[in-house]
C-alpha cells in the first residue's frame, strides 16, 4: 500500500473534525457569548468560508516547495 494513502485518509479525518467540531460547540459558544444559538449560528459560515479559503492558499504554496 503507498504510504500516500494512509496519510490522506489521516488528513481528510483531521480537516472533517476541525471543520465539524465548531457545530457541536455551538450551544457552549452561544452561552459564553450571551447571545441565541440562530444569533451565534453564522459563526460557522464565517468559519467554514475562512477555512475554504485558506486551504487551498496552503495547497498551491505546499506544492511549490
Amino acid at each position: 500500500m503507498p504510504i500516500a494513502l494512509p496519510a490522506s485518509t489521516i488528513d481528510v479525518f483531521g480537516i472533517g473534525l476541525t471543520e465539524f467540531i465548531i457545530a457541536g460547540l455551538m450551544p457552549d459558544i452561544s452561552q459564553d457569548l450571551g447571545v441565541s444559538i440562530p444569533t451565534a449560528g453564522p459563526l460557522v459560515s464565517g468559519y467554514a468560508e475562512i477555512a475554504s479559503m485558506r486551504e487551498p492558499r496552503g495547497w498551491s504554496q505546499a506544492f511549490i516547495r
